[in-house]
């Protein structure tokens, strides 16, 4: 049953100095994101410790008519954990992760980070597949998807979610699962920050162990040929196998040759989750059929595979992403890859591709609120820069490469990717028939939208 509207509540005597208003001294240090392109000033930043007390905040924030934004780990591209004039609820004391190693599940506070996910279930030999940088938020993760380097193996973190605790925006705290709140639930994995607070995920885990991790990378003049390569060996590769790639600037790393080094390269990435003694085979026909300029070959634990992007996407630079999926990386695709990754625009910025299906597009279509499982590729544009004067230069690259991409694309995009506000609706990200199931959800548990500053779905009250 919901809960009435409190409207007595005062944040200062319910949280004490952990409700950080405009002039407090943390105020300018609560409020950031690690995107440094977005500057906002919320109304108050609640930092709440538990499902209670984000109830009582909610209802606060109603009876004030204040919209509501929510921090999980505040990793977004589009800083939607912060927004002007509004109430951030800040999950981050409620980090903490239980694992059960016997039933392989994890219950995970709604302010956890990859890292902290990482750390509790790694110990036990165990993993949720997630992303790729270590410092994302699991929250906003899981809501929106969750790709990563075991999602051709198990599906994305959104498939190993098998129950949450939501604070309503009515205050209402309930369980969403395959038994409780059905509704809920589908939105819940893949439909984004629309429906309520998570403060609790309950996740099914995997076992994992050493990976099998080899680099390649290629100078811009045979980048053509490897793409193609690529694409031949990727829709073949087991699925204990992923292979990802990149157009970026190469580093100064010893197993990259020297006349690479600070030029555009092509760089191409295998991580094999079998057994250890099967991980070289399993690779070298992409290497056979491409061969690589320089090579890096290496054994890694998961935790390390992780956190291996970690120093390349630091807080407060400025960023940009623009993603899109595609049906093809081969052929004109591939030069039109290979002309945009020429193009780049600042040493830190980056085109990332990876092949996709496997698991992920064994769920069934209906099963969940993610849509596009059936994509073969993903490709990103993402533009990473520190000097507010040149905005325009870097985020016009990353737009550009995507729309050179048109006539390849599959359709659609990730919506954790989504930056650019106003050039993709929501509709046009999940479909008309998926979306208008959400906007019915968004009716139900949030009719007045107090949850928009998201990737928003407007409440809308069908079914048709």
């Amino acid at each position: 049953m919901r809960e009435p509207l409190l409207k007595s509540i005062n944040p200062r005597s319910l949280l004490g100095d952990r409700a950080v208003w405009p002039g407090d001294k943390e105020y300018d240090s609560r409020r950031r994101v690690w995107n440094g392109m977005h500057d906002r000033r919320p109304a108050l930043v609640a930092r709440c410790s538990n499902a209670e007390e984000v109830s009582a905040i909610l209802r606060w924030a109603r009876s004030e008519g204040l919209a509501v934004s929510v921090r999980g780990g505040g990793h977004n591209v589009a800083g939607t954990a912060v927004a002007d004039d509004a109430v951030v609820i800040d999950l981050a004391l409620m980090n903490s992760v239980d694992v059960d190693p016997v039933s392989m599940v994890a219950v995970a506070g709604g302010g956890a980070l990859l890292r902290d996910l990482d750390a509790a279930t790694t110990m036990h030999g165990l993993a949720c597949p997630a992303g790729v940088v270590s410092h994302t938020g699991l929250g906003g993760l899981t809501l929106g998807g969750g790709y990563g380097w075991l999602a051709r193996k198990w599906g994305l973190t959104c498939d190993h979610l098998t129950a949450a605790a939501v604070v309503l925006p009515d205050g209402a705290i309930v369980e969403a699962s395959p038994a409780e709140h059905q509704d809920l639930f589908w939105a819940l994995r893949g439909g984004g920050g629309n429906f309520g607070v998570v403060t609790r995920f309950t996740l099914r885990l995997r076992n994992v162990g050493p990976v099998v991790h080899q680099s390649g990378v290629y100078a811009l003049a045979s980048a053509d040929e490897a793409l193609v390569a690529y694409a031949g060996f990727a829709g073949r590769q087991e699925l204990d196998l992923h292979t990802v790639g990149a157009l970026k600037i190469a580093g100064n790393h010893e197993w990259i040759p020297e006349r690479l080094r600070g030029e555009p390269a092509l760089f191409l990435t295998a991580g094999w989750f079998g057994s250890e003694c099967d991980g070289a085979d399993a690779i070298a026909p992409l290497f056979r059929s491409a061969p690589p300029d320089g090579r890096l070959d290496q054994v890694l634990s998961y935790a390390a595979l992780q956190a291996l992007g970690d120093h390349s996407e630091p807080a407060g630079h400025r960023y940009f992403t623009k993603s899109c999926y595609l049906g093809d990386i081969s052929g004109a695709a591939a030069t039109a890859l290979v002309n945009a990754g020429r193009a780049i625009t600042s040493p830190m910025s980056s085109i990332d591709f990876e092949f996709l299906r496997g698991a992920i597009a064994e769920v069934p279509d209906a099963g969940s609120a993610f849509p596009n499982r059936g994509a073969p590729y993903i490709v990103t544009a993402s533009a990473q820069w520190t000097n507010a004067d040149e905005d325009a230069t870097h985020t016009r690259w990353s737009r550009q490469t995507i729309d050179s991409l048109g006539p390849w694309q599959y359709g659609g995009a990730y919506v954790n990717y989504v930056q650019d506000a106003g050039h993709q609706s929501a509709a046009d990200l999940y479909g008309q028939r998926r979306y208008r199931r959400l906007a019915a959800a968004k009716a139900r548990y949030d009719p007045e939208n107090i949850l928009r500053h998201n990737q928003n779905i407007p409440p809308v009250t069908t079914t048709s």
